[in-house]
């Protein structure tokens, strides 16, 4: 068993018997992906009451409607996580896929303190990761290094903002960082993130990138947030750092987003305030042997998750099959790898494990993107493949 597939297990939060744990599969024998269930550590096939997982997050309780549809039993997850790593799969059984599908897929930039100074760094580093050591100590002596307690939009943040300006060292990070409008950008287009055990992508055209681990919240199309899984919001450092222009390409690329392993929906137990105080780790580890490890609270977000939410969706920007949010990362590895002041990047063959204790395990190995499974599976070929299966009314 190699690194990929051993990290794979265990996949579930600590509380799984306790947890609505909803999914999507990939079935050889239906030509298609499934919605699925999670029950005493088996899978359970309830597409026929819930064709996508954008109807169940529709329904008034999901987490209700997941518990009480009847599903057929594919198997147990241990067995189908074993056979999700492209390597290792058995294309005659099912696979797990992202735990999404119609849903927009949108991400929240520079919404933690050391993450805002970071994407400041990139900018006047211009891609040039070596640059970045002395950039960061300018711009931390002007700015410090916790901007945690600074409500984005306040008195405060426009005292701040006017202050740099004067200095010339104001940003447009710094401007989505504290001032009144969060960044909201998409991410990937709906159904092309991958899941877990996947491989997850990097441009090879990158020298400077690293992970983003994060969480993930579901959004119904009135607004209401519905449930949260975990993210890799993969980052091109030095693409971006060019130009913000070129955030579309360093962020939307060929299986560069990935978000699993399922979909936690809320319920008494588990709701928002639970988020809230959630603490994402992440573990990279490389054929290398180079270790790399680090976390991020909720807890310390600048921007409550809700008001992101709400910047995200509403009568201005109405999504009608919800949407999924990457609420940002304060995590922006500095570690030096390759040699001194270079920073961290990836490396192919990369495993890289984001957890949470309520949330589960998202395991990817990372490859350049045009050597992981291309997206060839869309909205059109979904919608063929659920009518002739006799799901859709």
């Amino acid at each position: 068993m190699d690194g990929l597939a051993e990290a794979l297990q265990p996949a579930l939060p600590e509380d799984a018997a306790q947890a609505a744990l909803a999914g999507r599969v990939w079935r050889p024998d239906l030509g298609g992906p499934s919605v699925v269930a999670v029950r005493d550590g088996a899978l359970f096939d309830i597409s026929a009451h819930f064709p996508t997982l954008r109807d169940l997050c529709e329904s008034p309780d999901p987490a209700a409607a997941l518990r009480a549809a009847p599903g057929v039993p594919l198997g147990p997850l241990a067995a189908i996580l074993a056979n999700t790593p492209p390597e290792a799969r058995d294309p005659a059984r099912p696979w797990l896929l992202a735990p999404i599908d119609l849903q927009a897929v949108k991400a929240a930039g520079v919404t933690f303190a050391i993450s805002l100074l970071e994407r400041v760094i990139e900018e006047k580093a211009r891609g040039d990761a070596a640059a970045a050591v002395a950039i960061r100590a300018e711009v931390t002596r002007l700015v410090g290094d916790d901007l945690a307690q600074l409500r984005p939009g306040s008195p405060e943040a426009a005292r701040l903002k006017a202050v740099l300006t004067a200095q010339g060292a104001w940003s447009q990070y710094l401007e989505v960082g504290i001032g009144p409008d969060a960044e909201i950008f998409t991410k990937c287009q709906p159904m092309a993130a991958v899941g877990t055990g996947m491989e997850a992508g990097i441009h090879p055209a990158s020298a400077w990138n690293n992970p983003e681990p994060e969480v993930v919240l579901a959004v119904a199309s009135t607004g209401r947030i519905v449930g949260a899984t975990l993210g890799n919001d993969v980052n091109l450092r030095d693409v971006e750092g060019r130009s913000a222009l070129l955030l579309g390409k360093a962020k939307d690329n060929n299986a560069s987003c990935a978000i699993g392993p399922f979909l936690r929906l809320f319920d008494a137990g588990f709701g928002l305030d639970a988020i809230r105080s959630t603490t994402v780790t992440l573990e990279v580890a490389g054929t290398d042997g180079f270790r790399l490890s680090g976390s991020s609270a909720l807890a310390r977000i600048s921007r409550d998750p809700a008001d992101l939410v709400a910047q995200m969706l509403n009568p201005h920007h109405p999504y009608p099959d919800g949407a999924v949010l990457f609420l940002g990362t304060m995590f922006a590895p500095i570690q030096d790898r390759d040699g001194p002041g270079q920073g961290f990047t990836h490396h192919a063959g990369d495993i890289v494990t984001i957890a949470a204790p309520g949330l589960g395990r998202l395991v990817n190995r990372m490859a350049p993107t045009d050597a992981c499974a291309p997206w060839t599976f869309g909205v059109a070929a979904l919608m063929r493949n659920l009518a002739g299966r006799g799901l859709l009314g």
